[in-house]
């Protein structure tokens, strides 16, 4: 489970890259009821998602060479600088080298084995968001990847993470944790590739969920404010009502109604 009690490997904050961040914020805002707060002046544009008070998610207007338009997942590290050199041992790349937030935090952004991008936060002031798990707030990460050994192995010796075959009807899942804490301690999964012809046209990528409480309402809305639907609304036994979208610029997420009770 997600929690604030943000142990290392955990996801502990997560922003989007936009071309708009003035829409962005509009979407967001209709779709969650999110509010955005610029950093300052000094920040370059860089702005929090707040939720009745409460910071959900940072976001940023970016450039196409930056990168396409994307969340992007940060996990806890003791040590950022050191975790970046063990990435890059483990035949990932460092995209953005460590670096200091304002006396914040350290961050910087890394790509995995198969490419895919992520980010450390090394917590100084701020720890990361301020909630997760309820209506509004991440609530679990997901990995689509080519090939799930071969990404387990890369965050097992670069964050420490832990894998774990679950069974569901139908096929089995892999879900991901911090290490020694066990499943009962999962925040997110691993998931092939290959599995969904949707999302291997357009490649491996980290896909936040968000919690709500009516997945087909947050749908609609969403194509309403110029959104598109990736998977329909869809039932998973003893998880939940799910579906993945795209926001009008392109940034993948995904909602959720967890079938259980969620806690931070």
């Amino acid at each position: 489970m997600l929690t604030t009690r943000f142990v290392d490997g955990a996801p502990n904050w997560i922003d989007v890259g936009t071309p708009d961040i003035d829409g962005a914020t509009s979407f967001y805002g209709a779709l969650f009821g999110w509010r955005f707060e610029s950093a300052g002046p000094e920040a370059g544009g860089y702005g929090f998602f707040r939720l009745d008070g409460r910071t959900v998610a940072g976001g940023m207007q970016t450039t196409p060479e930056q990168g396409p338009p994307s969340w992007t997942v940060y996990f806890a590290t003791p040590d950022a600088d050191a975790t970046a050199k063990t990435a890059e041992q483990a035949h990932g790349s460092v995209l953005v080298p460590p670096m200091d937030v304002m006396g914040q935090g350290t961050m910087a952004i890394l790509a995995d084995q198969a490419g895919v991008s992520f980010g450390l936060w090394q917590a100084a002031r701020t720890n990361g968001v301020d909630v997760v798990g309820e209506p509004g707030s991440l609530c679990w990460v997901e990995l689509y990847t080519p090939d799930i050994a071969a990404a387990a192995a890369f965050y097992q010796a670069t964050l420490g993470l832990e894998t774990c075959a679950v069974a569901f009807p139908g096929g089995t899942y892999t879900s991901v944790n911090p290490a020694g804490l066990g499943e009962d301690a999962a925040f997110g999964g691993v998931v092939p590739l290959a599995d969904d012809p949707v999302e291997a046209r357009t490649g491996s990528y980290w896909l936040p969920y968000f919690e709500v409480t009516d997945v087909d309402e947050i749908v609609a809305r969403a194509q309403e404010l110029g959104g598109s639907v990736r998977m329909p609304a869809t039932d998973v036994e003893s998880v939940g009502r799910l579906a993945r979208l795209a926001d009008p610029y392109g940034a993948r997420f995904a909602v959720i109604k967890s079938a259980g009770p969620q806690q931070a």
